[in-house]
């Protein structure tokens, strides 16, 4: 694992060595969650992975839970 310290709004994180970061797609609207990219605007950060996101968040575009969400196969 290698341990990030993030400056500015950035936050500390921990990263899997080898990890292959996902996107998962919301099923009722279709947009997409990349872990990679995270989604700043609702407070996660870039590279958090979907199991940590928190099971309360909701998709910013429709609301669906995070049930509603599948991987997207590459």
């Amino acid at each position: 694992m290698i341990r990030a310290r993030g400056t500015g709004n950035d936050v500390n994180q921990t990263i899997k060595v080898g990890y292959s970061m996902k996107v998962w797609m919301c099923q009722l609207c279709g947009w997409t969650y990349d872990e990679a990219k995270g989604d700043p605007a609702s407070g996660l950060a870039p590279g958090m992975r979907w199991e940590d996101v928190p099971e309360d968040w909701s998709c910013p575009d429709c609301g669906a839970t995070k049930s509603t969400f599948d991987m997207v196969e590459s």
